[in-house]
């Protein structure tokens, strides 16, 4: 399989933007080709947007990025070209009810469709099956999976396979296409710190054959790019400091951005958003008896001190008289012909009994 240069991400006051909120906002990289970054940070603190972002799946709200030679958000199709992703749950799950074998003959008909140049759509059925297997034992040897070693060989239903053996699957078919960009996300997930050791191991190798590797983790290794999601301290900065990467690795600029006075780093759209939630809540708490309907307001509960301000009674000029004083005092202009029945029925019974 060719070893393509890897493709170099920047990124500038980089953020996205979404209905809750923010995802992630203020972030700086500069990566160079081959790199190995890792997105670290907690569940929920918009790592997935932002590995999403950088690989043109999602279009980011403000700053821009650079993927090789191509800027987001103007040319995120382009991006997607280049960037491959690995195991991204939710996005592109392997089928667990394929076998290891149907699996990747599956990718490798759709990379020959989608991302193959025009011209190998003119050779034979034969070169085309040898490209495909050429290509499917590069991509196996590259992710460190040896069928042989699985329960059922090639013939290894998804759904059997442990954990690390389907992220080296995932990975396999995602270095088909030979990217200059391989994502992942939620790397150590359902993973020993053995595991988690072979899959950085792994991740490094493909790195160094030119590949650059964006990955998603809760705790990056020491030698990597290292991009931070999350909640900041106070200055804005984010807490702890970011560390730096090996010698002669770029180092990471975070930034963010203020905000009416507040710092918005990475997350804090999550706490804003819980704000915005809250506060209808406790407003509703407040004045329990106002209703909405059609975006009109109704009245509360009838008072009995006296007759309303705006809709009351209005006096005769020349009599004194008060119009319709047959509701009595409290009443309003809502009253209902229920009660003027009640009324006129207690007035014939008093006739009655007179």
């Amino acid at each position: 399989m060719d070893s393509p240069h890897g493709a170099a991400v920047k990124a500038e006051d980089f953020g996205l933007k979404g209905p809750r909120g923010w995802a992630f906002r203020g972030i700086g990289l500069d990566a160079a080709p081959g790199s190995l970054i890792a997105v670290e940070g907690p569940s929920g603190s918009g790592r997935t947007c932002l590995l999403l972002a950088l690989t043109g799946r999602m279009k980011p709200t403000e700053g821009h990025a650079e993927v090789g030679r191509h800027r987001l958000p103007k040319k995120m199709a382009a991006v997607r070209r280049i960037a491959a992703l690995g195991p991204v749950p939710g996005v592109n799950d392997l089928d667990q009810s394929l076998t290891v074998a149907e699996q990747l003959r599956e990718g490798a008909l759709l990379q020959r469709h989608y991302g193959a140049p025009i011209r190998s759509l003119f050779r034979s059925r034969a070169e085309r099956r040898a490209t495909a297997t050429a290509r499917i034992e590069a991509a196996l040897d590259a992710a460190g999976l040896d069928l042989a070693t699985l329960p059922k060989g090639e013939r290894t239903t998804v759904r059997d396979l442990e954990r690390l053996e389907s992220v080296r699957l995932s990975v396999a078919i995602a270095l088909l296409g030979s990217p200059q960009l391989l994502a992942l996300d939620d790397l150590d997930i359902k993973l020993s710190d053995t595991e988690r050791t072979e899959v950085w191991a792994l991740l490094r190798s493909i790195a160094a054959r030119g590949t650059t590797v964006l990955a998603v983790c809760s705790e990056a290794p020491a030698d990597a790019v290292v991009l931070r999601t999350g909640p900041t301290a106070d200055d804005g900065a984010p807490d702890p400091e970011p560390a730096g990467g090996a010698a002669g690795t770029p180092k990471v600029t975070w930034g963010t951005r203020a905000e009416d006075g507040a710092g918005t780093g990475a997350g804090a759209g999550q706490d804003a958003d819980a704000k915005a939630e809250a506060e209808p809540a406790a407003k509703a708490d407040a004045e329990p008896d106002v209703k909405k309907a059609s975006g009109t307001k109704t009245a509360g509960p009838k008072e009995t001190a006296g007759p309303k301000k705006d809709s009351g009674p209005k006096k005769d000029a020349d009599t004194g008289a008060e119009d319709g004083a047959e509701s009595g005092p409290g009443t309003d202009a809502g009253t209902t012909d229920n009660d003027d029945t009640k009324g006129a029925d207690d007035a014939l019974a008093e006739a009655g009994r007179a």
